[in-house]
């Protein structure tokens, strides 16, 4: 095929789309089926609704090929799993008794039986389900879900492509189960699952399916040779397949690297590869191996991780290279639209000329479209929507908004002094223990408590002018009152005051500094039926005023014991925002740094004696190559270290982490310098503390003993068990004891009865230690 007859043949896909609805009803939906409010019909009504609300709107955009296989009542990852049949044995009952309760209790767990680990997908805020797998598990083709909702899409009248998670990556991203030999491998059992996407496959095609899309974005990391032969081994024996469907095999979120040229020589139809500045690299690498003549290349231009409109022209330059380089160039998004928020339009607050700035993934939609219309039919086809684009961008590049010159001045400022303690941790370890004077593994928790419906009520009737700024600040200081008085009857060391007045750790900070933008609609799914409203990190970060001072402050006078202060620290605000990409990220962190450098000093001057900064997402930013790494770990424990550098040396500075593979920046941890860190360690059995042991950690550590994303109330002999483990790792006078994360999402009962046993497991074993 020509370049020419390639650019006319051009169409517009997408990978997957967002899954919650316009309103989150399938979270309403579920959660309702949860509380036993909502049946299993009315729940998959829901769903199925909403798949055909999703596809019809993405055909009635001008899409030419929608996704199949890319809803989830909870995880992608999940949903695998159970396409695989690799169900754990401690599962197994609760599927054969229900598949949907089965399903959920993987995902959950219940009082009785753990929950599958959870962590984040590659380099995201979004979580899965990590599959367990071991020398004795066995796969079956269940594609029963997969089946039913191509025939769905098909039904409409609509040309669709089932989305499957690649047998190399679903490998690469499993741990080995329970009970699996020392140093086992999921991937050794890529001969036995590759029959079962075999007829998967089949499946797929004798339902009408044309092609599938299997997606493989761990190639992009750095792998082994052993790996890449894995790759070859999987498409030589999925390309030789009889009667199947055509194959694209996706990837994304950067470079694929050296796998690039084992998949161009793939005997597969097509291949889908991210072309925005984080993979940019790919286009070159495809140029080098030769390109797909006579196969399907779906040109991701269009970023579909963050919510800022495309440079059409520039994509158009891009598309256009390609055209030399495959047989069939598509247009798409560089990933599934499901990480970012369905329509910026219904964002009446944001100015109108901010907002035409943002695009969610209706407006990255009609970008995709636009896109393969001008690649198809020239850019006069397109001379409107160019030139509109043309200006949008101008006004965003030219805004007052995007450049403070009394922020850039600030940081330009900075020196590496000022991003250091006056007195290393030995010293400051010991006037901290004088000036706190903690017992041997002091309980606290990691800062947030249950939001109950009365106080998610207070905050709507605040909004909607239901109640005054004095009747809303009653309710959070009764709260705080309530918080504070549990914690001292429980006996917990180390309080906090349980954040009732904040809606999101990022958000709540976001709406006080000058430069983010919030949203009202802008929900993204973190995992689950768990969503969250990422702010929009739109320009030039200050604070004007303190932040969380005040009900530090008061629940601090309400208590002898210490209160920590409460905030989420640099690298978190970047990541779990929709951050700037028209300057440096190291840029962006150090202005964060410095608006939370001004809170943290005024915390200490007001009493705050222990403060907590928070940095869950330093590990899930680390990039996917190790090349890339060493640059970004240098920026981001800089600005945590600037963040909190200032205070005195007995003022104890806590970290916390949850939720991600933390072995490979256990250095960056001791960087951090951090006097205390708490990490997620329950679900893992204490990893992280021998992660930990192993790199010689010297400061105090809190891996968690309760896991607060499972509704399970872990027994106080199930705490001490853990404790006992950490302190195989950890000695005694550097441990502390706490949940895994913070208690927001969990109800008083199970929350008021978890951290009971959790200081119960603390005394039980602190009576163990040897007295000196």
């Amino acid at each position: 095929m020509t370049a020419k007859s390639a650019a006319a043949a051009a169409r517009a896909t997408v990978y997957g789309y967002p899954r919650q609805g316009r309103n989150r009803e399938l979270k309403k939906a579920i959660e309702g089926y949860w509380k036993g409010r909502v049946t299993a019909d009315a729940l998959r009504a829901t769903a199925a609704e909403l798949r055909r609300s999703n596809w019809r709107q993405l055909a009635d955009a001008g899409i030419h090929e929608v996704p199949t296989g890319d809803f989830s009542y909870y995880d992608h990852v999940l949903d695998t799993t159970v396409l695989l049949g690799a169900i754990p044995e401690r599962h197994r009952a609760a599927v054969d008794a229900d598949a949907l309760d089965g399903y959920f209790a993987m995902a959950r767990g219940t009082q009785d039986v753990a929950p599958l680990e959870m962590t984040k997908w590659f380099d995201t805020n979004y979580h899965y389900l990590v599959p367990e797998l071991g020398p004795d598990t066995v796969f079956t083709a269940n594609s029963a879900k997969q089946v039913a909702e191509l025939k769905e899409a098909l039904a409409l009248g609509l040309t669709a492509r089932p989305v499957l998670v690649g047998p190399v990556t679903y490998l690469l991203l499993a741990k080995p189960a329970p009970g699996a030999p020392a140093g086992f491998e999921p991937l050794t059992l890529l001969d036995r699952l590759l029959p079962v996407y075999a007829e998967v496959l089949a499946d797929l095609r004798a339902a009408g399916a044309e092609w599938v899309q299997l997606d493989e974005p761990a190639l992009v990391q750095d792998r082994t040779p052993a790996e890449l032969n894995a790759v070859t081994r999987t498409y030589r024996d999925l390309g030789a397949l009889p009667d199947r469907p055509k194959l694209l095999v996706a990837s994304y979120f950067d470079r694929l690297g050296e796998a690039l040229p084992v998949l161009a020589k793939a005997p597969v139809e097509g291949l889908a590869l991210d072309f925005t500045e984080a993979a940019a690299a790919n286009l070159d690498a495809l140029a080098a191996v030769g390109g797909l003549p006579g196969k399907r290349l779906v040109a991701g231009v269009v970023n579909g991780r963050n919510i800022w409109i495309n440079d059409l022209a520039h994509s158009l330059t891009t598309l256009g290279t390609l055209l030399g380089l495959a047989g069939r160039v598509d247009v798409a998004a560089s990933c599934s639209l499901l990480h970012v928020p369905l329509d910026a339009s219904a964002e009446r607050d944001v100015e109108p000329q901010i907002r035409r700035w943002l695009a969610f993934a209706q407006q990255k939609t009609a970008e995709i479209v636009t896109l393969a219309k001008g690649l198809a039919q020239g850019t006069d086809a397109i001379t409107g929507e160019l030139a509109a684009n043309r200006a949008d961008l101008a006004s965003r590049a030219n805004s007052p908004i995007t450049h403070d010159p009394a922020v850039r001045t600030r940081a330009a400022a900075v020196t590496d002094a000022d991003a250091r303690r006056s007195r290393p941790y030995p010293e400051r370890a010991t006037a901290q223990r004088a000036h706190l004077g903690l017992p041997l593994l002091p309980t606290t928790t990691i800062g947030s408590f249950p939001q109950t419906d009365e106080l998610r009520a207070a905050r709507a009737g605040l909004r909607s002018g239901r109640i005054d700024a004095e009747g809303y600040e009653e309710r959070i200081r009764t709260e705080i009152q309530e918080v504070v008085s549990f914690q001292e009857k429980t006996g917990i060391d180390v309080l906090v005051h349980g954040e009732p007045e904040r809606n999101d750790m990022v958000q709540y900070f976001a709406e006080q500094l000058t430069g983010y933008l919030a949203t009202q609609h802008g929900w993204v799914q973190s995992y689950g039926t768990r969503y969250v409203r990422p702010p929009v990190l739109a320009g030039d970060i200050s604070r004007p005023e303190p932040m969380t001072v005040r009900w530090t402050s008061y629940a601090q006078s309400l208590t002898d014991r210490p209160v920590k202060g409460m905030l989420t620290g640099p690298v978190t605000m970047l990541a779990w925002s929709f951050v700037r990409d028209d300057q440096p990220l190291g840029d962006t962190a150090r202005q964060v740094a410095l608006a939370l450098r001004d809170e943290v000093n005024d915390l200490e001057a007001a009493g705050t004696s222990v403060i907590q900064v928070d940095e869950p997402a330093l590990r899930e930013t680390l990039p996917l190559r190790a090349a890339d790494r060493p640059a970004y770990l240098d920026w981001a424990t800089a600005a945590f270290r600037l963040t909190t550098a200032g205070v005195r040396p007995d003022t104890q500075i806590h970290t916390h982490m949850c939720y991600a593979e933390f072995g490979d920046i256990v250095q960056a941890i001791d960087d951090l310098d951090a006097d205390v860190i708490s990490l997620e360690a329950a679900r893992s059995h204490m990893q992280v503390a021998r992660e930990l042991a192993a790199h010689g950690y010297p400061r105090e550590a809190g891996p968690g003993v309760y896991d607060i994303h499972s509704p399970r109330v872990p027994s106080a002999e199930e705490a001490a068990g853990l404790l006992r483990t950490g302190l195989r790792a950890i000695p005694a006078e550097r441990l502390w004891v706490n949940p895994d994360c913070g208690l927001k999402t969990r109800g008083w009962p199970e929350t008021r009865a978890s951290l009971e046993n959790l200081v119960a497991a603390a005394r039980t074993v602190r009576g163990e230690l040897p007295t000196s």
